[in-house]
């Protein structure tokens, strides 16, 4: 009945389902730089996951650490005879596996916020852009107010107030992005509310909440997967500076930006794999992130490269 209004495909039947997968694993697959990146965004996922179990060391346990390994270059034996591959800080800590630690938390960091992020602001956006009215002018005249301010700006203000942890840091970050989804979602949902399958699902009786969550969330899908996956990147890079300047996560907390702000003040002593290092995996990461989504963009939308 319904169905045949709605341009989402069936994925209850399993040979759309698998036509589905097949249609956008080849579209994917056509670019290389995605598939690579894919790729490694698979292995930064598969460090952070398994973290404890492939690392040489739990850098942030005081009873594996060794003051005498302070400042050992990239290579280097330690008193122990173990092998630094990426050296050692300067309390003895082995940099690859504060990195597989500091890894952990920055992902854990940007995806919770961002799907917390994301889901508070598809339900606002589908919310007014759908019914409109009161909720529509105050909720987006909030979004306007925030987005005129620079993220970096509310997150720090946030921070101060809140002060540093985990915790702290995820609820800043959700703070900043919300407005993207909101705004997006509401905009997709005023365009799709005025088209036919929506006004047929109306004449059926339908009830609103499964109109707006069951029809037209499909369509709101899209973007939001482009937008979500870019915003980790985003959130990741900013979880990381907010660190480095000190206002982030707690020293017992370690995260990528903490270990480049460890290494920052030794750089002009030749000990420049403290910071160099946690930089690169950085930089590797939100890259990867970035070009995952920015393909994504292409395959939804195949007009862009028109």
């Amino acid at each position: 009945m319904i169905s045949r209004f709605i341009r989402w495909p069936d994925f209850r039947k399993s040979s759309d389902q698998r036509s589905a997968i097949n249609e956008f694993a080849s579209a994917f697959g056509k670019s290389k730089i995605a598939v690579v990146a894919f790729l490694m965004l698979l292995a930064v996922l598969g460090i952070s996951l398994f973290a404890p179990i492939i690392s040489p060391q739990n850098p942030y346990d005081l009873a594996q650490l060794d003051i005498l390994d302070g400042g050992l270059p990239p290579g280097s034996t330690g008193s122990s005879g173990t092998i630094y591959w990426l050296g050692t800080d300067d309390q003895g800590r082995d940099m690859l596996s504060a990195i597989f630690y500091g890894l952990r938390t920055s992902l854990a960091v940007g995806v919770l916020s961002g799907l917390i992020a994301l889901l508070i602001g598809t339900c606002l956006g589908l919310c007014v852009g759908y019914f409109g009215g009161l909720a529509d002018s105050l909720i987006m005249r909030l979004a306007d107010f925030q987005l005129g301010f620079p993220p970096i700006l509310v997150a720090l203000i946030l921070l101060a107030v809140l002060g540093q942890g985990v915790e702290k840091i995820v609820i800043a970050l959700i703070v900043v992005q919300w407005a993207y989804y909101a705004r997006t979602v509401r905009a997709t949902t005023q365009v799709e509310r005025e088209k036919g399958y929506v006004e047929s699902a109306k004449s059926l009786a339908l009830g609103p909440g499964r109109i707006v969550f069951r029809h037209i969330l499909p369509n709101c899908l899209p973007p939001l997967v482009v937008i979500g996956t870019i915003q980790v990147a985003y959130s990741i890079g900013l979880e990381a500076t907010l660190s480095f300047l000190g206002l982030g996560l707690r020293v017992t907390e370690p995260s990528l930006g903490l270990l480049i702000a460890n290494g920052f003040n030794y750089i002009a002593s030749g000990k420049y794999w403290i910071s160099f290092y946690p930089g690169l995996v950085l930089l590797v990461t939100i890259m990867s992130i970035n070009l995952v989504g920015d393909h994504l963009r292409d395959v939804f939308n195949p007009r862009l490269n028109q």
